[in-house]
């Protein structure tokens, strides 16, 4: 038992380290994730949004676009710049993490983009990863219609 209570700080400290975002740069080329492959015929982040507008509808593609917003607190999700805002990329089973580095660059992404909706609660989630203020929290009271990309891979492409 001494062992045990001996090893729980070294546990919980590596706990916290695994759930930081990683510190790598994104730099052109980087990848996370599965290869990707079908870079040369992605759609644009508008093109996905604008064809994608039925509650349930889903595909399976590859999209590219610029990366407005990354999970602070692990990485785990992104959001990617449209006309109409941005729309929602969360790492397929959390296989892999991405850098906050990587805002602001236009990448490549693979997976599985659907059009549903995202409850108060998940909206608030996110706005708390993202490090939004608690008032910024309190002003989300609706769910919110839009895309979610579950990824596969990304890769920075500028």
């Amino acid at each position: 038992m001494k062992k045990f209570i001996a090893l729980l700080p070294a546990l919980l400290f590596s706990f916290l380290l695994m759930a930081q975002p990683p510190q790598v740069p994104a730099e052109k080329g980087a990848s996370f994730g599965n290869k990707v492959a079908g870079e040369e015929t992605a759609v644009s982040a508008d093109l996905l949004t604008a064809n994608l507008t039925t509650e349930g509808q889903t595909k399976e593609m590859v999209v590219k676009g610029k990366i407005k917003e990354v999970c602070k607190a692990e990485g785990c999700w992104v959001r990617m710049e449209t006309k109409e805002g941005s729309f929602l990329i969360k790492m397929k089973d959390h296989a892999f993490l991405v850098p906050v580095a990587m805002e602001g660059r236009t990448v490549v992404v693979s997976g599985t983009a659907t059009f549903k909706e995202t409850t108060v609660a998940q909206l608030r989630h996110f706005a708390e990863d993202a490090g939004k203020s608690a008032e910024e929290i309190a002003k989300i009271t609706e769910p919110k219609k839009e895309v979610v990309m579950q990824a596969t891979g990304i890769k920075v492409v500028e």
